[in-house]
């Protein structure tokens, strides 16, 4: 469903919405995760009365989640639930579980402060293909949903395609909702982004054009420079993932074109006319 002039208040829809490609929440393309890796309750819940629209997922980053204080946790899960936003721990976190071996830990406590969703990962453990089964089928048994990530957290691990065709596939065959394509908090060093941080747009459309539904991909791209090119490339649409809490306003203009670096692009696309 697409947002209406009541809904976007008194700007005329063509104007909030240029591109006319957004849809309203609930969606399952054009998804925005926000990295919080840290933010007190106040600044939270001020992020989701501003921008909630806006959001899709909210990842509380790495382990932040174990060394937050229960009670502000709790309100946090809370504050997002009201507004219809998926909350995940870091992959990391998971991954520090299986190393520990207290996924059963995990997953209790899970359930005990209402996390709605969360992340497997192996970017600094190894899983076998089997035990990565294991955690999507454990996470959907305990109504949660799931998200998987491709990639290392190191740049001596390139991004393989054929690998990440594979994963992809076996990722959502056993039950995850999306596939995240790792770019770290930095985006520098990792997947598709090369030591300074330049996006690799071929391969970003090698990686599009090879898996059977390129809607389930999310790219994190914490830099407006890498979101513009992933948008400009695959299409305003694309999920985005490590969307800086202080940047969701200005990131949303970019998808609907309202900034001039995703203007031109609808101008020369002829979404304009």
């Amino acid at each position: 469903m697409s947002f209406t002039d009541n809904q976007v208040g008194c700007w005329p829809s063509q104007l909030c919405d240029p591109s006319r490609m957004r849809n309203a929440k609930p969606r399952t393309t054009g998804m925005t995760m926000v990295m919080d890796k840290g933010m007190g309750i106040n600044e939270f819940t001020d992020m989701l009365e501003l921008a909630h629209e806006h959001i899709d997922v909210i990842k509380l980053g790495f382990g932040t989640s174990a060394v937050t204080p229960p009670l502000l946790l709790s309100a946090k899960l809370e504050a997002a639930a009201r507004h219809n936003v998926i909350v995940i721990p870091g992959g990391t976190f998971l991954e520090i579980a299986v190393a520990q071996g207290m996924v059963d830990a995990f997953f209790h406590m899970m359930r005990e402060t209402g996390f709605t969703g969360v992340e497997v990962s192996d970017g600094t453990i190894t899983l076998s293909r089997k035990e990565r089964n294991a955690l999507i089928r454990r996470a959907c048994e305990e109504g949660l949903l799931v998200c998987t990530e491709y990639g290392k957290k190191d740049n001596s691990s390139p991004f393989v395609l054929h690998d990440i065709v594979n994963t992809f596939s076996e990722d959502l065959a056993h039950g995850a909702e999306w596939m995240t394509l790792e770019g770290r908090e930095s985006g520098v060093g990792v997947g598709v982004f090369d030591c300074v941080g330049s996006c690799d747009t071929t391969l970003v459309q090698q990686i599009a054009a090879s898996v059977h539904t390129p809607n389930r991909l999310m790219w994190e791209a914490p830099q407006k420079d890498q979101q513009v090119e992933i948008l400009r490339t695959i299409g305003l649409d694309a999920n985005i993932g490590n969307v800086s809490p202080h940047d969701i306003l200005a990131f949303e203009a970019l998808r609907r074109g309202l900034r001039s670096d995703t203007m031109s692009a609808m101008v020369q696309s002829h979404y304009m006319i």
